[in-house]
């Protein structure tokens, strides 16, 4: 194991993704403690505020300890819309260890690194929380869609003839099933008392339930040649069951191709998700996800004048791109004939 992380990562891309990816994960499970503010702040007053700026010099020129300003929000005539200026009669000292958190500011001091929203609330914050759905919920169609996959997958190539046949068809037409409009429609039927994490699960696990016949036709196919080699037949004549020639002998010899699968589904979850909240059909407000957080700077005013609003966007493009990287060198070190065919 050791010998294989050391030659993947012999890619720098891939170990920079790694390494994204571990700072990801280790900072959405550390939400409540990293996050300045709790997951249901919010402060109506302090609607659209820009990021607070974080200063290190103080007036005299020297290195100070970081400090910010309060923001004041006021109405400009001249430009009919709502301004925010900096309170300057008070510094607020960013310190560690603030109320519970990594960080924060006492004395009535506002931290927004990243600005607020619509309803006040934290950006930073927010990305945190809305981490742990979009980059953990797709992991759910894994546990759903590699097991299904792989059964029907070894039977159906195991046993040929009909059998295949039959299961090809019905597999076949499971992959014809539009999905898209499936979630339509389930976002319709799917009763409203019912949480946005339950909604959302409930989606990706039917998702999952027609996304695997793509798979088994893959492992299908490895089946067909795996079955006619000489250890399957010397499992046959000491009287092994089918089934455990295809459990114990014939799955595990298409194991490289499911990591390298896995790996690179988990991006496509990903986006999944993220588009599903973006249109609405998934994670609701007030629950974050870094989709539905994407939704409001589709408003061309907020992109012009609240850049900040984009920042799940570019969360989702990293972590997609590293989640990519990373699958890509996996899949070079498991099947090198696919880096030679590449280049």
């Amino acid at each position: 194991m050791r010998e294989a992380l050391k030659k993947i990562f012999k890619d720098k891309f891939a170990f920079t993704a790694f390494i994204i990816l571990a700072l990801l994960y280790i900072v959405i499970l550390f939400a409540d403690f990293i996050a300045p503010y709790s997951s249901a702040y919010s402060d109506r007053d302090m609607s659209y505020a820009p990021p607070s700026k974080v200063y290190t010099i103080n007036e005299q020129g020297k290195l100070s300890f970081p400090y910010t300003y309060n923001y004041i929000r006021e109405y400009e005539p001249s430009l009919m819309q709502t301004i925010y200026k900096q309170d300057r009669s008070k510094k607020y000292f960013i310190k560690p260890f603030v109320n519970g958190h990594l960080f924060g500011v006492k004395d009535g001091g506002k931290l927004y690194l990243l600005g607020t929203d619509i309803n006040g609330r934290d950006v930073f914050s927010r990305l945190l929380f809305g981490g742990r759905v979009s980059m953990t919920v797709g992991f759910l169609s894994l546990f759903v869609v590699f097991p299904i996959g792989l059964l029907y997958g070894g039977i159906s190539g195991y046993f040929g003839g009909i059998v295949d046949t039959l299961m090809m068809r019905f597999a076949e037409a499971v992959m014809a099933i539009p999905s898209f409009y499936l979630l339509i429609i389930l976002a319709a039927i799917l009763p409203s008392g019912m949480t946005s994490v339950q909604r959302f699960t409930l989606i990706v696990v039917i998702l999952a339930l027609i996304g695997w016949a793509g798979f088994a036709r893959v492992v299908r196919g490895m089946v067909l040649s795996i079955k006619k080699e000489d250890f399957v037949a010397a499992e046959k004549v000491m009287g092994a069951s089918n089934l455990r020639i295809i459990l114990k002998h014939i799955l595990p010899q298409t194991m490289s191709y499911v990591i390298i699968a896995m790996t690179l589904s988990v991006p496509s979850y990903i986006l999944a998700e993220s588009g599903l909240s973006f249109l609405g059909l998934g994670i609701q407000q007030p629950d974050a996800s870094w989709g539905n957080m994407l939704k409001e700077a589709q408003e061309f005013t907020n992109i012009l004048y609240r850049p900040w609003l984009l920042t799940p966007g570019i969360l989702i493009f990293i972590a997609v791109l590293s989640f990519n990287l990373l699958g890509d060198a996996v899949r070079d070190y498991l099947d090198p004939k696919s880096k030679s065919a590449r280049s």
